[in-house]
């Protein structure tokens, strides 16, 4: 994009070809805080976030991870980064899917392969929960099940859906489990002043009484007259929040750490040839969607990732939206325990072990087991007083 300098500023020289969209709401009750749907009004009509139904690459790979918790497995479940290859015997064609660094890693596990984005992670992951339940899944959140291909492409992102609906779908993961319906008006007023019309959005409600979670003894139960309906396992989306924290504490959007928040979490997206570009993230607080693309298709350029062309201004935008909001994580789930894990294996680590990780886990879904290879350090396995030693568990937030 060219620019010329006016006096103190720089102004564009030329009207840019690509387009970009941004969207952000109150997760709690769907309000739209924001919305810009293209760069001008007047050059073009089409409202970008709200009518544009895009691709939305690994920033659809959530939900898949949220359907394969909801199937039993955890964050620190382990799948093999491997070369996969698939034969499509009606067009005659080999698939073989790649991670975006061509590299293979490994038994990977989940909270890993989704702060790094692998493809082959999360294609395998589909393949094992079912491709129908995770569009039924999917479905929870908002999200068109008609607009979503029955096939492994899915784990890559090749649905198509708005900024909008992205946002409202994210809002699940930030309030804690609920559904909410984004809404763009507040209320509406007479010449005089007078009110004709307001809006009572259903609100998320995480202190309600659900499956799973129990209400403070002595509490005075809350209004539920007007809560929207919880569609997640509050562990659930508890865990989807911290693994999407990762996202931004060491993975592909570490640029959103400029904003130094600790409760920031999301997901950058990029489609094939660089096509098109995301990051939707959120706190408690805020959720907020960025798109960059062109109209017709076409290329960005080469590297033009969620995380170089749509995280800044997300970035920027969040920079004034979050001013003064606090800086707060979300509480833990009370029926969860965190323990110290292999981080190859995915089971329980033994006191002292070198290279053990802290997860959390469902109660009833924590590893009992310790992992049967280790790193022992210079002492050898018959040798090591850790192997006779029973395993440990610690008590630790892990966010």
């Amino acid at each position: 994009v060219r620019v010329r300098r006016a006096g103190n500023a720089w102004r564009l020289a030329q009207l840019p070809t690509a387009e970009g969209a941004l969207v952000a709401l109150d997760p709690n009750d769907g309000a739209v805080r924001a919305l810009v749907g293209g760069f001008d009004f007047a050059q073009s009509q089409f409202n970008r976030a709200v009518q544009a139904q895009r691709q939305p690459g690994s920033s659809f790979k959530p939900f898949i991870y949220s359907a394969a918790l909801e199937r039993g497995l955890t964050a620190g479940t382990v799948i093999v980064d491997e070369p996969i290859s698939y034969f499509d015997a009606g067009t005659g064609k080999t698939w073989r899917p790649a991670n975006y660094d061509n590299e293979f890693h490994g038994p990977t596990r989940l909270r890993e392969a989704l702060a790094h984005s692998r493809n082959i992670v999360a294609i395998r992951l589909l393949e094992q929960i079912g491709v129908d339940f995770t569009v039924g899944h999917s479905r929870l959140f908002g999200l068109d099940p008609g607009r979503l291909p029955r096939n492994l492409s899915l784990a890559l992102g090749t649905g198509d859906v708005t900024p909008l609906e992205l946002a409202g779908a994210y809002a699940v993961f930030a309030n804690g489990g609920f559904r909410v319906e984004p809404h763009f008006i507040d209320r509406v007023e007479d010449s005089a002043g007078t009110v004709v019309f307001a809006t009572s959005p259903a609100r998320a409600c995480p202190e309600c009484a659900s499956p799973r979670t129990t209400p403070v003894s002595g509490a005075r139960p809350p209004d539920t007259s007007t809560n929207t309906q919880r569609v997640l396992d509050p562990r659930n989306a508890w865990t989807m929040y911290s693994m999407l924290g990762d996202v931004i504490r060491r993975g592909t959007a570490r640029a959103a750490l400029s904003l130094k928040r600790k409760d920031l979490a999301g997901k950058t997206g990029t489609t094939n040839d660089f096509q098109d570009a995301w990051f939707a993230g959120f706190n408690r607080a805020l959720v907020a969607v960025a798109w960059v693309g062109f109209d017709q298709l076409q290329p960005l350029g080469r590297g033009e990732t969620g995380g170089k062309a749509a995280l800044p201004m997300w970035v920027d935008f969040m920079r004034t939206a979050l001013a003064g909001v606090p800086d707060e994580l979300p509480p833990t789930p009370p029926d969860m325990v965190t323990a110290r894990i292999d981080p190859h294996t995915g089971e329980l680590a033994y006191p002292g072990q070198a290279n053990a990780v802290v997860e959390t886990f469902p109660v009833e879904l924590a590893p009992v087991e310790p992992a049967e290879s280790y790193d022992f350090g210079e002492t050898s396995p018959e040798d090591s007083p850790l192997r006779r030693a029973p395993p440990s568990r610690v008590t630790e937030e892990l966010f």
